[in-house]
């Protein structure tokens, strides 16, 4: 049997469990996911298999923004660490620092820090993965530009780094060099930082924005700017929240993908250029997983595990061989085996092995 496991998050097709029967083990099938793992586990009483994971950097280096303990860029993805802790991975929009979840729930930063986005009380910068305080219970984090925004466990959203457009959601434009809770609600569920505004989305499905409202990209049908959370639209079936440099994207629960914003490099997906201030359906397919916005380009993976780009193309970033800008999702070759990626200035990635 062969399994693929893909850093706990729920595939839109879930797997299927089967239990053991007249002492045999139990059987899984889909992609593997925590949550397949635990049914596994109490299915046949296997223990859970110890993975490995590999975080590997590539692209420009100048700030220490690879991790990797030095400012020499990397033109090929290279290895900076591997255990089994590494569990998600985001670089800011500019590609200037980067920062990680581990598996037992810590938060780590580094890079550039001018604004105080490495979460550690100061503006110093590094060039090797330091520790954000010392709480276990976060979620997930996600960087922006000189910005994060991250979840706990217990639904609490919290944010640091530059706040000029009000995208930390806390209500004030004033920069925080440490992590400072937004609002006191326990109901938020994922959350994407994008150049200066930021998606989310909440344990009830609906969709929420902030920061800068220009381009549209906040999808509130205006270029309105908002210092604290508004709801976007009334809609329940939001899943997967994603943002760019000046356009958003989200994934809802029925496998649909969504887009608006800048559109002038086709970074929409919907085979124009024209800019949209509400969100708008990119085709009719119902098999999208994850998405990840860059500069003025996506990338998403699909349930089957095939890897598609579009956008703006000058620098070969969409991976088609090519610098031909896309206006529409184009496959990456024919791999279905993709499973986390996050990309900007600095390309960073966690494979198993």
């Amino acid at each position: 049997m062969s399994m693929r496991y893909i850093g706990g998050v729920l595939s839109a097709t879930p797997p299927t469990v089967t239990g053991p029967t007249d002492g045999e083990g139990g059987s899984a099938s889909g992609i593997w996911s925590l949550e397949t793992q635990t049914q596994y586990e109490g299915a046949s009483g296997w223990p859970k298999p110890t993975i490995l994971r590999e975080l590997l950097v590539a692209g420009a280096n100048y700030y220490g923004q690879l991790g990797d303990g030095t400012t020499t860029n990397r033109s090929s993805l290279t290895q900076i660490s591997s255990s089994p802790s590494w569990k998600s991975v985001s670089t800011g929009s500019l590609g200037s620092f980067g920062s990680a979840k581990k598996s037992n729930g810590t938060l780590w930063a580094w890079g550039y820090n001018s604004s105080g986005q490495l979460g550690q009380g100061n503006t110093t910068n590094t060039s090797s993965p330091v520790q954000i305080g010392a709480l276990t219970d976060w979620s997930l984090v996600s960087s922006g530009a000189q910005f994060c925004i991250a979840v706990k466990t217990n639904g609490t959203l919290w944010a640091w780094g530059r706040n000029s457009t009000g995208q930390l959601g806390d209500g004030s434009t004033t920069n925080r060099s440490s992590p400072v809770q937004v609002g006191a609600l326990t109901t938020w569920l994922k959350a994407a930082a994008g150049y200066n505004w930021t998606l989310a989305v909440k344990t009830d499905g609906t969709l929420w924005a902030w920061g800068s409202g220009d381009n549209g990209k906040l999808g509130k049908n205006s270029v309105t700017s908002y210092s604290s959370p508004v709801q976007v639209g009334a809609l329940t079936t939001w899943a997967t929240p994603a943002a760019g440099n000046a356009h958003s994207a989200a994934i809802k629960t029925d496998g649909t993908l969504w887009t608006w914003g800048y559109n002038s490099f086709g970074q929409l997906g919907h085979g124009n250029t024209t800019t949209l201030s509400s969100p708008v359906q990119v085709g009719a397919l119902t098999t999208w997983y994850k998405i990840q916005l860059g500069s003025n380009l996506a990338s998403s993976i699909k349930t089957d595990g095939t890897l598609w780009t579009w956008g703006r193309n000058n620098y070969g970033a969409l991976a088609q061989g090519n610098t031909t800008d896309r206006s529409s999702p184009v496959q990456v070759g024919s791999l279905t085996t993709w499973e986390s990626l996050a990309m900007s200035a600095a390309l960073f990635a966690i494979k198993t092995s």
